[in-house]
This record gives C-alpha cells, structure tokens and sequence, in this order.
C-alpha cells in the first residue's frame, strides 16, 4: 500500500494525468456557473428568509452586532449556501474524475508497469455508472442520517471521512478493475483487500478536506467565492485523480499476485487443470472387444 502510494505521487507528475485533470474541472466548473447564475440570488433570498424566523438566529445577531460585528448576518445566508454547494460539486468531481480520468489512468498505469496483464473485461461502462451512482446514494443518505453526529466534537473528524472513504474506495476499486478482471477476480479481490482499500479511501477522504481551508478566510471568501471555487474543483480533481493512480497501482499490482498464484498452484497440481469435452473419460469411446464364439467339438 505504501509503495502504491509513493507511485501515484509519482504519476501525478506525468504530463498526461495534469492535462487530464483539467477536463472534469472545466464540466464542473461549467455546470457550477450555470447553476449560481440561475439559483444563486433566489437560494440566498430563501435561505435568509429562514433564518429570519428563527429567534436563535435574532438572538446570535445581536449579540455579534453588540460586539460591533454587524456584517455576521449579511454573510451567514451566503455561506450557508456555499456550505451545501461544495458538497455537491466534491460528488460532481469524484463522478467526472471516475468517468472521465480513471480508464485514461488505468491504461497509463497498465502500459507503463503492467504491460503482459490480461484484459478479462469483468464490468462495463453502463455498469460502472450505475455502480458509481448506487454507492453515491448510499453515501449521500448517510452523510444526512449523520449529521447529528457532527455536533460531537470527536465524531466530527471521523465519521464524514469514513462515509468519503467508504464511496472512493467503492467507486475506485470497481472501476480500477473493471477493464482487467474478472468479475470473479474482482470480488475475490474486494473481500481479500477489503481494510486496505477502505483505509486508503479514508485517506484520500482526508486530503479530500484541503480545500475546505481556502474557506476559512472569514468573510473575504464571498468575495472570492468565484475564484476559491475554481482552485477548490480543481484540487479536489486532483486529490481524486491521485486516489485513482494510487488503487490502479495497488489493484493492478494485486490481480498480478492473484494469477501468478493461480499458475503457480496449476502447475504443482493443487488444482486440477480442466480437462477438454473431447479428452474426457465420459466422450471416449472403448474399442469394442471382438466376440469369440465357443469352439464346437466336431467328434462328439
């Protein structure tokens, strides 16, 4: 797992993986723009109107305002709604980075490290989306059931990485092995492998949560709302760009070790190789025996 680690540092350096982290950051960035323009005003108008009938919210003003903080309730509308945008565009980013980056990486890393490696062709296309959209759901609905949780001061740094963790390395690993696996092979590798791959989607869940400290400039980030969000799609591109490279280099390297032992064991005839329909027992025919009728005695 580590020597994976260090290999995908190493990659993210290739020419190819930086040019390829531009193309999920401009469809993301696109579709972000076009949704502030059209909902942007109207999300802030409702979201300040909600919080205008709460008296806590009246009460927290005022003590702000006492304190000579008047602009508190000006800005807290907006990053609210900042604060529930950035979640969607981080699952926006880990879905066009599994679309549109992650069968470039894996062939990066199969032509370059594992060029022999059979393509068994376990999953397709339609089913990787459909894979990807089921673990979001998932992810999404728990990430809601736990909010209760972020209240609690430890539980607030341990459960939104684990769900993160558990979705990377869902969406990752299927899609890592869909082009070269089995769908045997990839279950087998999915129970073998099963804590070392949660624990490095925990950890790209971890540097997943960079960006979040472009956020805490105060107030000055609605002012550069526009441009944070841009660096912060485009980090979070390439932080699941990394997550990629580093499970296409431990998965890959994995159902290597998985067919070298599958070899291995035919060869020494701890697993009996499979016998041709044509060379089976049960299709060969015997020669028939000639029958010999009993010799009359002619003399009797």
């Amino acid at each position: 797992m580590v020597d994976s680690f260090w290999r995908a540092a190493a990659y993210c350096l290739h020419p190819r993986v930086i040019g390829l982290s531009f193309a999920p950051l401009l469809v993301v960035v696109a579709a972000a723009a076009l949704l502030g323009w059209l909902f942007w005003q109207p999300s802030v108008a409702t979201v300040r109107a909600a919080l205008d009938q709460w008296q806590f919210v009246a009460t927290v003003s005022g003590w702000f305002g006492a304190v000579g903080l008047d602009g508190v309730r000006g800005v807290l509308a907006p990053l609210i709604v900042l604060a529930l945008a950035v979640p969607a565009f981080v699952v926006a980013s880990l879905l066009f980075v599994a679309l549109l980056m992650t069968p470039a990486i894996v062939r990066l890393v199969a032509s370059r490290r594992f060029p022999a490696l059979e393509r068994r062709e376990g999953g397709s296309l339609w089913q990787g989306v459909a894979w990807s959209l089921g673990c979001t759901v998932v992810a999404l609905f728990a990430l809601v059931v736990s909010v209760p949780l972020w209240f609690i001061p430890p539980l607030v740094l341990v459960v939104p990485p684990l769900i993160w963790g558990w979705l990377t390395y869902r969406v990752f690993a299927f899609d890592v092995l869909a082009v070269h696996a089995s769908r045997d092979e990839r279950r087998r590798l999915l129970e073998a492998h099963r804590w070392p791959l949660l624990t490095m989607g925990v950890v790209a869940g971890y540097l997943g949560a960079a960006p979040a400290l472009l956020w805490a400039v105060s107030a000055l980030a609605l002012v550069l709302a526009p441009v944070l969000i841009l660096v912060s799609i485009w980090i979070y591109t390439v932080v699941f760009a990394f997550a990629a490279l580093w499970f296409a280099h431990y998965l890959l390297a994995a159902l290597e070790v998985l067919r070298l032992d599958e070899a291995r064991l035919a060869v020494t005839g701890l697993v009996a190789p499979r016998i041709p329909p044509a060379a089976s027992p049960s299709t060969t025919s015997t020669p028939a025996t000639p029958a010999v009728s009993p010799r009359k005695d002619s003399g009797s």
